[in-house]
């Protein structure tokens, strides 16, 4: 039952990316979409730089929307979780994120930690944002509890004035990652 636990949790973590649905993507799609620019930067590597072309206003803004996402997510709150997302986005379906989020709510207790918020990529309808994270998760029916630590590039669109996620890009790292009781 532990290991069944576990991998829930691991593939929990590892696909939806604190939301990201790309494992419905083909090939094809994640390659166009890197291809096209949309993940612009190398997640791999060790410092990310800051866009220098981002007005101050867009700046206050895009990491404003970034902060309530995060926010949202920790506080479990569905409708506030959702209204952080776009009508249309990129990475997901709307309707099949707001079934998902809603049930991994119910099923585990997730805290996220950020550091290193830096816009990477700006354009004046889109922005990619970069952060360390990590993971703190609690299996509510096993108890189990989950730690673990990677990149993520959350990717905005500008939507009705508001800057809102279309798509989240996630690479863990597992020599930070651990599961226990």
């Amino acid at each position: 039952m532990l290991k069944k636990s576990f991998l829930a949790v691991l593939i929990l973590l590892v696909l939806t990316a604190c939301g990201n649905k790309d494992e419905k993507m083909s090939d094809e799609e994640r390659d166009k979409v890197i291809e096209d620019g949309t993940v612009g930067f190398e997640m791999m590597g060790g410092n990310v730089e800051k866009a220098d072309n981002v007005p101050e206003e867009d700046e206050k803004a895009i990491l404003a929307s970034f902060d309530e996402y995060i926010a949202a997510l920790n506080a479990e709150e569905i409708d506030r979780y959702m209204n952080t997302i776009s009508k249309n986005p990129k990475g997901f379906k709307y309707d099949e994120e707001k079934t998902y989020a809603s049930e991994v709510f119910d099923q585990f207790d997730i805290k996220r930690e950020v550091e290193n918020v830096t816009i990477a990529k700006y354009e004046s309808e889109e922005a990619q944002v970069f952060a360390n994270m990590k993971m703190h998760s609690l299996q509510l029916e096993t108890n189990v509890e989950h730690e673990s630590a990677g990149r993520q590039v959350t990717v905005f669109v500008k939507e009705d004035n508001d800057w809102k996620v279309t798509s989240v890009f996630y690479i863990g790292d597992d020599s930070q990652s651990s599961t226990g009781n």
